[in-house]
């Protein structure tokens, strides 16, 4: 957070920044301001998508290097071990976003789009991706733990690469032909989904890691800690901002012609990103997590890669397809929404946690 040092007995909004107060609003122009452009610029389109990582925008991945690269660097790495022995946390993590979250997303793709194949195909392969990304801005705007955090987005990482192919394969073919419904198939290698996540994660992980290993031997820990960090800061909500604004500008005219679309496909993501964020919130509460790490896990499982959907979604589909289509709404949707679930942590941690 970009909030300045001291003043820990005070209201937690009244120390935010400017910047972190308002961000519902920046967020809000940014979509504004977004949509404008590629309303008003019909090339601009064809232009943000000339160079690309994968099947990614090269100013998408972009915004995204700058936007997780302060927050990676603020990450603790020598407490990093703790955290990766803490069975609970790791258990509870894997069970919400590798069980509970693509089942819960299929649920909702069949409920809400029964006679859209393709729209529902393009839902369940964003409920397979697991986020490496955004997290760690919603994670670090609601005060959770970022070297937990860092260990979470690290293990789905991992089982995203190893993983995704085949639940893509059971929840688009397999468990459909079980229950009598339409099967679609998901032809995507491991290599496919590696290299999303290491340009998405190992480089600004990188980065971060090796910074704070110069900043600690160099100047010391109370130098990067006061000084340094509080100039990097704002930079991670410059990138998300600057994403938001090339992912509404490449698709502006898309979301304007077919509102309708649009909100059918929004109507199973609200649902599943509140439900995903209050079932493990709740959980975590059950289970005795401290706000911190139990705000962690919520977010981890609420959020999803939507590098990795997208780049899914064009490289099978085709970049015209319905498919493709969910797979761009379903950021456009998460940013808002998680936006406002920060405010709903930062509730809940003066409600049911007394440090709070």
């Amino acid at each position: 957070m970009t909030a300045p040092a001291g003043a820990s007995e005070a209201p937690v909004l009244g120390r935010l920044s400017a910047l972190d107060r308002f961000l519902p609003l920046w967020i809000g122009a940014a979509m504004t301001f977004g949509l404008a452009l590629g309303r008003l610029i019909p090339d601009l389109n064809d232009w943000l998508d000339t160079v690309k990582i994968g099947s990614v925008s090269l100013p998408i991945a972009i915004g995204l290097l700058v936007m997780m690269y302060p927050v990676l660097a603020k990450v603790r790495y020598s407490q990093i071990g703790a955290v990766a022995t803490d069975h609970k946390l790791m258990g509870m993590s894997l069970v919400l976003n590798w069980l509970i979250g693509p089942a819960l997303m299929f649920a909702l793709a069949w409920l809400m789009l029964p006679d859209l194949p393709s729209y529902r195909t393009g839902l369940i392969i964003i409920g397979l991706a697991r986020c490496i990304a955004m997290v760690l801005i919603w994670n670090d705007l609601a005060c959770g733990d970022r070297e937990a955090a860092a260990v979470l987005v690290a293990l789905n990482s991992v089982f995203q690469i190893v993983a995704y192919a085949v639940l893509g394969y059971f929840y688009l073919e397999l468990l459909p032909r079980w229950l009598g419904l339409g099967t679609a198939a998901l032809d995507v290698s491991m290599w496919d989904i590696a290299k999303i996540v290491l340009v998405f994660l190992g480089i600004p992980l990188a980065a971060g890691y090796l910074t704070r290993r110069w900043g600690e031997r160099t100047r010391g820990i109370e130098w990067y800690e006061t000084r340094f960090l509080p100039k990097i800061g704002p930079w991670a909500l410059y990138g998300l901002l600057f994403t938001v604004v090339v992912l509404f500008a490449l698709q502006g005219e898309t979301i304007t012609a077919q509102p309708l679309d649009v909100a059918r496909i929004a109507l199973p993501l609200l649902v599943y990103f509140g439900l995903m964020w209050v079932i493990s919130f709740a959980l975590g509460l059950r289970l005795g997590l401290a706000y911190e790490k139990n705000t962690t896990v919520a977010f981890t499982a609420a959020s999803n890669n939507f590098e990795l959907a997208i780049a899914v979604a064009i490289g099978v589909f085709g970049v015209t397809s319905g498919e493709a289509l969910a797979g761009v709404v379903g950021p456009l949707i998460e940013v808002p929404v998680l936006v406002g679930l920060v405010y709903v942590a930062l509730w809940a941690r003066g409600r049911f946690y007394a440090s709070g």
